[in-house]
C-alpha cells in the first residue's frame, strides 16, 4: 500500500528529455524577405518610324508611375482619339497684334503615334526628354467647337487710354524753350503777395453806385417780406456774402460750374507746374497760393478768376512753346497781384441785384409795348411817352445814382483796358516781354487769317465801331504791342 507524499519534501520531477529534432524549413533563396519588386518602365520609348535613335533619357526613380497630369479644359482643346495628322505646310496666320508673340514660320511635321497598349495607361509627362537639336512643337490652337475661325484682319491699334471727358493727347507737344532760371535755386518770397493797384480801386469805385442800388433793393424786399428782425439778418448776410470771393472752395466751385474749368490731368500738370513755378519764382510768389485749372478750348487764352484761380485753355497748354505759355501765365499773375480779379468779381456780385432788376424792368417794358401795339398805335405811343417821363424824372431826382449807372459800363471797360496793360507790364518786368509780344503777334495773325477766310467766302467781317471800342474790356493788339516796346529795346 502506497503512502502519500510528505508535503515537507519537494516532489521529484522527471528530468526533461532533449527537445525533439524538427526538420529545418527550406526558404526560397534567402532567409530574410526581400522588398517587393515593382515593374520598371521600359528603358526606351517605342521607336518611331523614320525617327533616328536618341540616347537613353534619365528618368527619376519612382516606386509607382505618377498619375497623368492633364491641363485644365480652358487651356487646351478636348482630347482627340489618336494623334491628328498635321499638315506639312504652315497655316497662314493673321498679322500679330501688338503684345503677342510671333508665330514660327514653319510648323514641324509629326509622325503618327501608335496608340498605347490596353494594359498600360497613357503617359502624359509634364516635360519630355531634351533631344539634341530638337525644338518641342507648340500645340496648335483650335477654334472653339461650334464657332467659326475668326477672319484674317489687320491688327487694330488699341483705343486711347485717356480719361472720359479729358482732351485727347497731342501727338507732337510744343517745344520746351523756357529759360528755367530758378530750377533748384532758393526762392526769394516777396513781402507782399497780393494787393490792389489803381485799376482795382477804380473798378470798386465804379461799381459802388450799382452796389448801393442793389443794397436798396435787397433791403426793401427783405424787410417787406420778412419783417425788421429777419429782414435785417438777410441784409447783413447778403453784405457778408462778398467774403466768399476769397473762400477757396467757393472759388473752385464757381470756376468749375460757372466758368466750366476743370482740374488739370496728370500729364497736363506735369507740363504746367514747372512753368508756373518759374513764373512765380521770378515774381517772388508762393506757387501754392493759386490753383491751376484748365478750360477745354481751341483758343489761345487764359483767365484769372476770383482770388486764387488761374485758368488756361488746352490750346495754350499744348500748342504754344513753354516760353510763350509762361508769358501768358505771368500776365494772369499780374491780374492777381494787382487785385484786378477779386475786385472785378466783388463789384459784379454786389451790383448783381441791380442788374437783375434792370433786366426785369426792360423785359416788362418790352412786353407792355408789344401788347399795346396789338390794340392800337395810339396806345403804344402813350405807353412809350409815359415810360420816357418816368425815366427822365428818376434821372433828375436821383442824378447822383443814375448818371454813374449810365456811365458805369464805359468806365468799367476803361478800367479793364488799363488792367490789361498793367498785367502786360508786370509780365514784361519778369522778363517775358519778347514772349508776350510773340503771343500777341500770333493772335493778330489768327485774326487776319479769319478775315481772309471770310473774304474768300464772300463775307466781310465788320469792324467794331466807336461805341463798341469804348465798351471793349481789352485794348487792341497794336496798343498792347506799342506798350511793350520800351521793354523790347525799341524806340516808340
Amino acid at each position: 500500500m502506497s503512502q502519500p507524499p510528505d508535503p515537507s519534501v519537494p516532489p521529484r520531477y522527471p528530468e526533461p528529455s532533449a527537445p525533439p529534432q524538427y526538420p529545418e524549413p527550406t526558404y526560397p533563396e534567402a532567409t530574410t524577405p526581400a522588398p517587393p519588386v515593382h515593374p520598371t518602365p521600359p528603358a526606351t520609348p517605342p521607336p518611331y518610324p523614320g525617327e533616328p535613335t536618341y540616347p537613353e533619357p534619365n528618368y527619376p526613380d519612382a516606386t509607382a508611375p505618377a498619375p497623368p497630369v492633364h491641363p485644365t479644359p480652358s487651356a487646351t482643346p478636348p482630347p482627340y482619339p489618336g494623334e491628328p495628322t498635321y499638315p506639312t505646310a504652315a497655316p497662314q496666320y493673321p498679322a500679330a497684334a501688338p503684345g503677342h508673340p510671333a508665330t514660327p514660320p514653319v510648323s514641324p511635321a509629326h509622325p503618327t503615334t501608335p496608340p498605347p497598349p490596353a494594359d498600360q495607361p497613357a503617359a502624359h509627362p509634364t516635360g519630355g526628354p531634351a533631344y539634341p537639336g530638337h525644338i518641342p512643337p507648340q500645340p496648335p490652337q483650335y477654334p472653339a467647337p461650334g464657332y467659326p475661325a475668326p477672319p484674317q484682319t489687320a491688327a487694330v491699334p488699341p483705343p486711347p487710354s485717356h480719361a472720359p471727358g479729358a482732351p485727347a493727347a497731342v501727338p507732337e507737344p510744343a517745344p520746351d524753350d523756357l529759360d528755367y532760371r530758378h530750377r533748384g535755386a532758393r526762392l526769394h518770397v516777396a513781402e507782399y503777395q497780393r494787393g490792389a493797384d489803381a485799376t482795382a480801386i477804380g473798378r470798386l469805385a465804379v461799381q459802388l453806385p450799382g452796389a448801393l442800388v442793389s443794397l436798396a433793393l435787397v433791403s426793401s424786399i427783405a424787410l417787406g417780406l420778412f419783417g425788421n428782425v429777419v429782414g435785417t439778418v438777410v441784409v447783413v448776410a447778403w453784405v457778408a456774402s462778398g467774403l466768399l470771393v476769397f473762400h477757396r472752395p467757393t472759388e473752385l466751385a464757381f470756376a468749375r460750374y460757372v466758368l466750366k474749368l476743370r482740374p488739370p490731368t496728370q500729364a497736363e500738370r506735369f507740363r504746367l507746374e514747372p512753368i508756373w513755378h518759374e513764373v512765380t519764382a521770378r515774381a517772388g510768389i508762393e506757387p501754392g497760393t493759386y490753383e491751376l485749372m484748365v478750360e477745354n478750348s481751341d483758343e489761345l487764352n487764359a483767365v484769372a478768376v476770383a482770388g486764387h484761380v488761374v485758368g488756361v485753355t488746352t490750346y495754350s497748354l499744348n500748342r504754344i512753346p513753354t516760353s510763350n505759355l509762361a508769358a501768358v501765365l505771368a500776365h494772369e499773375l499780374g491780374h492777381h497781384t494787382g487785385g484786378h480779379a477779386w475786385a472785378g468779381l466783388l463789384g459784379y456780385w454786389y451790383s448783381l441785384p441791380g442788374r437783375i432788376a434792370w433786366a426785369v424792368t426792360r423785359g416788362l417794358a418790352r412786353f407792355a409795348i408789344a401788347v399795346a401795339s396789338v390794340f392800337s398805335m395810339a396806345a403804344t405811343g402813350i405807353l412809350v411817352l409815359f415810360m420816357a417821363v418816368v425815366v427822365i424824372a428818376a434821372f433828375f431826382t436821383a442824378w447822383y445814382l443814375t448818371i454813374p449807372l449810365v456811365l458805369a459800363p464805359y468806365l468799367l471797360a476803361y478800367a479793364g483796358r488799363r488792367g490789361e496793360l498793367r498785367a502786360d507790364q508786370q509780365a514784361a518786368e519778369l522778363g517775358f516781354a519778347r514772349q508776350l509780344a510773340e503771343v500777341l503777334h500770333h493772335s493778330q495773325a489768327e485774326e487776319a487769317a479769319t478775315k481772309a477766310a471770310l473774304a474768300a467766302q464772300g463775307q466781310k467781317l465788320s469792324e467794331p465801331g466807336t461805341l463798341a471800342r469804348l465798351l471793349s474790356s481789352h485794348p487792341d493788339h497794336h496798343t498792347r504791342l506799342s506798350a511793350l516796346e520800351p521793354y523790347l529795346g525799341l524806340r516808340r
